[in-house]
């Protein structure tokens, strides 16, 4: 069994970082393997929308990092999604893995069709996995960058693990690194681990 967790902060160590870390320790403790990917330390192009992963079963597009993360991501059981809310809105890096992936991902397992004739989907790359989204703001916008994340993880037939509250942080007051500080928010992805081991260990029976 193996979450990895994308931080999709342009900065490593910030408060996302933070909390996606805190959320793959917990992880790690109930002996679940799992990886951190910071985007930071990636070059990730946008999608270009040419469609050519329709028949390449892939992306096409050269000179950037998106495949390692990509089979990172098929080969997992799972993914923690984590971005800070940039103007109620997940970060750019994070928005062109997700658009890429979920734009190939859907091609990986199914065929273009004529204009009049309708879809049966056969899955994604990424049908059945677990897929949990944390966010965090110095105040608002959270639930907005929350909400765009749910919408990627069940269009692609994810599983999404609850907690008993959204998995959101409050930090950064003044730009300060100080999430380890919102016990509330740690609380919270406590439960989401719990979540994430009993649904994983229910799926790999």
């Amino acid at each position: 069994m193996k979450i990895i967790g994308l931080n999709g902060s342009p900065r490593k160590e910030g408060n996302t970082g933070f909390l996606v870390k805190y959320t793959l320790e917990r992880l790690e403790e109930k002996g679940i393997e799992t990886e951190q990917i910071d985007l930071a330390d990636y070059n990730i192009k946008q999608c270009r929308g040419c469609y050519e992963c329709v028949n390449a079963k892939k992306c096409t597009i050269q000179g950037d990092d998106f495949l390692e993360i990509f089979e990172k991501m098929v080969d997992s059981d799972g993914f923690i999604l984590g971005s800070p809310s940039y103007h109620s809105s997940m970060t750019p890096r994070l928005k062109a893995v997700l658009d890429r992936a979920g734009f190939s991902g859907r091609w990986y397992a199914n065929e273009m069709k004529e204009k009049s004739d309708s879809y049966e989907w056969k899955g994604t790359a990424f049908s059945g996995k677990l897929v949990a989204p944390v966010t965090v703001a110095r105040r608002a916008g959270q639930n907005f960058t929350f909400a765009q994340i749910l919408l990627w993880a069940t269009v692609n037939d994810c599983i999404v693990p609850g907690s008993n509250y959204w998995n959101v942080g409050v930090a950064g007051k003044g730009g300060a690194v100080d999430a380890d500080e919102d016990e509330e928010g740690k609380n919270i992805l406590n439960h989401l681990s719990d979540n994430i081991e009993f649904l994983l260990k229910k799926i790999n029976k």
